[in-house]
Parts: C-alpha cells; sequence; structure tokens
C-alpha cells in the first residue's frame, strides 16, 4: 500500500504541478487580501477535487458506456501525460498558463479566479483527469481504491498550500527554482507516461494472443 500511495501521490503532484500553478496564482491574485487569495485558494482546490473524484470513481463505467478498452485509455493516456511532460521539461505548459492567466487578468469583470482558470483547466485539467483514472483502473480492491484516493487527498492539500503561500514562496525562492523544479518534475512525468504506454501495449499484445489462440 506504501509503494502504490508513493506511486499514485508523485503521479498526482506531477501532472497537478503545484510549483508551476503557485506563480501564476499569485500573478492573478495580486489586487486580492491575502483572505480573498485564501479563500479562492481554498476553492479552487475543493473543486478540482469534487471533479478527479467523479472521474475516479465513474470513469470505469464512463470507459465501458463509449466502448473504449482499459489498454486503449492507458496508451492514449500516457501518451497525453507524456506531452505534459515534454511541456514541463520545455517550459511550454507554463507559457500556456501564462497566456491563459493574462487572458483572465484582462477581463475586469472577472474577480474569483478559483472555478476559471484554477480549478478547469490548471488543476483538474485532462492530464490529472487521465491520471487519476489510469490510476483507479491499476487499483485492485477497496482498499486500493482508497489508497488511490488518499493520494489525490494529499496532492491536492499540498497544491492548496501552495496557492495559499504563493505569494510568499515567489519572494523567497523566485522564478529559477521554480523553473528547475518544473523541469525535474516533467521528467519523471515522461517516465511514468513511459509506462503507462508499455503496459498498455503489453495488455493489447496480449489480449490479441489470447484470441488467437
Amino acid at each position: 500500500m506504501t509503494q502504490l500511495f508513493i506511486s499514485a501521490f508523485i503521479t498526482l503532484f506531477v501532472v497537478i504541478d503545484p510549483p508551476g500553478c503557485a506563480p501564476i496564482y499569485a500573478g492573478l491574485t495580486k489586487g486580492a487580501t491575502a483572505a480573498q487569495r485564501r479563500n479562492m485558494a481554498i476553492r479552487a482546490s475543493m473543486i478540482a477535487a469534487a471533479i478527479l473524484l467523479v472521474f475516479a470513481l465513474f470513469g470505469e463505467e464512463l470507459l465501458g458506456a463509449l466502448h473504449i478498452e482499459l489498454d486503449s485509455f492507458r496508451i492514449a493516456g500516457g501518451l497525453m501525460l507524456f506531452w505534459i511532460a515534454f511541456e514541463m521539461v520545455f517550459e511550454k505548459r507554463t507559457q500556456r498558463r501564462e497566456k491563459r492567466a493574462e487572458e483572465v487578468a484582462a477581463t475586469p469583470e472577472v474577480e474569483d479566479v478559483s472555478v476559471f482558470p484554477m480549478a478547469i483547466p490548471m488543476l483538474a485539467g485532462p492530464g490529472a483527469i487521465a491520471a487519476i483514472m489510469l490510476l483507479m483502473n491499476e487499483a485492485r480492491g477497496l482498499e486500493q481504491d482508497l489508497t488511490v484516493l488518499a493520494a489525490l487527498a494529499a496532492a491536492l492539500i499540498l497544491t492548496m498550500l501552495a496557492l495559499i503561500a504563493a505569494g510568499p514562496i515567489m519572494r523567497l525562492f523566485g522564478d529559477k527554482v521554480e523553473a528547475a523544479i518544473t523541469r525535474v518534475l516533467g521528467v519523471l512525468l515522461a517516465a511514468l507516461a513511459a509506462q503507462y504506454v508499455i503496459d498498455g501495449l503489453k495488455g493489447s499484445f496480449f489480449a490479441a494472443g489470447a484470441i488467437a489462440a
């Protein structure tokens, strides 16, 4: 269970990417008070948690309704996560998030950023949804399901704390440290994504061989 928790936590933490979200959140909430920033950070994390929980619990039924094989989803999800990792290593993801944040900031009537763009799509984006569905589909039994959900909760709690402390953290460490952390996390995510693709291909070939036999 400990190994599963660590693996799931690392996957979700890397995909959600608190080090990448924190400076953007700090920029979006420059004009807000400390209490407003704290409330929006908590609200964004809770909304993201609700979205990811729905996909964690009912993602398998959704795949079945769409007649999508689990191995196909492993491959597609792995490729999606690999693309996110590529963008993290080469800072493409951060640039896209900053552009999205600038668009929101340029709209005067938008004050609460907890739903958009923070909860969706920065925290509970396609990569995080794919990751939690893959992890839940890999889990076997109630105990492993609860372990994955506990890892999700831990990742989101740390994300919420990072958002709350975004301003002081950015003043303390600066952009260079944040960029270095994001690149390291991107390399880890690339390795995890490759493993998902390998597992999906193995499952597909094994199923094809069994049918042929």
